[in-house]
């Protein structure tokens, strides 16, 4: 028998399907009363453990090596931690036509956090972009998420959403002290990790699992659920395809003003476009506590869509007449190269 397959053109996420059936449990099953509390401390050390990880993965190398695209990287890093959160503020003026304060402060959340890695580095390269550009791109702006995410939150969601100035210290020891951590052991611990790489994916979205559980219980106990009904959910989803559409339009044609290849347009476009759901989630967690359900449901929403528009756009870039004619001079270059090594 064949199996199943997702359309090519809708690329559901398996993993939002883990987090949504994670969701559920947390809905029919929340943890209470000592079950919470157990629930909470595995979840802060999986946080701790998770951006441990993190730490020890990045190399010190690859990101020295990256500096050398700079005008590149500043405008990934101006995208993210720039124009969305401008676009966030923005978004102010929709509440409470469109938006109720908690859904709006979770979308404000969602343009503080920084760009993905992973799957800014497989559209990249199926667009035939600059991949190395968005392995340095991703990993700058993720390294550069763990303070300035705190701190723009700090400015710009203040008090609200369970949000304090004792937040900043708890970013510190819970998610910048273990990722220092990380990298001063990465010398050691670095190829252990490389080598079981695989193994300690399964642990990184775990971790989120148990972080996604255990906020959205402390959501269920409080009954803060009753506040989002269908129709906010629809104004939610459709703010957050406009602010995608704007971000996908500015990050290529910006590029394009600034005098950017086609190479370079694809990786700005796919990394200076996207949030991370790995970094977001853990950062809620510390930074909303108890209200940190509601204010990761927009990321959430947001990372899928994410995944299905820029899949199909990357894969039209593939096809682009540019993409097409760069092949050849590829392969033949390739060929030649190979008989002048049979030749030598």
């Amino acid at each position: 028998m064949k199996r199943l397959k997702w359309p090519s053109w809708m690329p559901i996420d398996p993993y939002i399907l883990l987090l949504l059936g994670t969701v559920g449990l947390a809905a029919l099953l929340p943890a209470r009363g000592t079950g919470a509390d157990v629930a909470s401390g595995a979840s802060t050390a999986a946080i701790a453990f998770l951006f441990f990880l993190y730490g020890a993965r990045l190399s010190t190398r690859e990101a020295m090596d990256g500096l050398r695209h700079w005008r590149l990287h500043t405008a990934v890093l101006a995208s993210t931690f720039v124009l969305f959160p401008l676009l966030g503020l923005a978004s102010r003026g929709l509440v409470p036509v469109f938006l109720t304060d908690p859904l709006y402060q979770g979308l404000l959340f969602l343009t503080l956090v920084p760009s993905t890695i992973q799957s800014s580095i497989a559209f990249t390269s199926m667009a035939r972009g600059n991949v190395p550009a968005a392995i340095c791109a991703g990993s700058f702006s993720s390294l550069a998420g763990i303070v300035v995410t705190p701190l723009l939150a700090a400015s710009l969601l203040g008090g609200s959403g369970g949000f304090s100035a004792d937040s900043l210290v708890e970013i510190v020891l819970q998610l910048l002290v273990p990722f220092v951590a990380g990298q001063a052991l990465r010398r050691w611990i670095g190829t252990f990790i490389a080598r079981h790489k695989k193994i300690l994916g399964y642990v990184d979205r775990g971790s989120i699992l148990l972080v996604v559980y255990t906020a959205f219980s402390e959501g269920m106990v409080q009954g803060i659920w009753h506040q989002v009904s269908a129709v906010r959910l629809a104004g939610l989803l459709a703010v957050e395809a406009v602010l995608l559409a704007v971000m996908l339009a500015v990050t290529w044609y910006g590029a394009k003003a600034l005098g950017f290849n086609r190479e370079d347009r694809i990786t700005i476009q796919f990394a200076g476009s996207k949030k991370s759901l790995a970094s977001g989630l853990p950062m809620a967690s510390v930074l909303f506590g108890a209200h940190a359900s509601l204010a990761v449901l927009p990321l959430m929403l947001f990372h899928q869509m994410q995944l299905m528009v820029c899949a199909v756009i990357a894969k039209r870039r593939s096809r682009d007449p540019e993409a097409v004619r760069d092949r050849i001079p590829v392969a033949e270059t390739r060929i030649a190269a190979g008989t002048a090594t049979r030749s030598g």
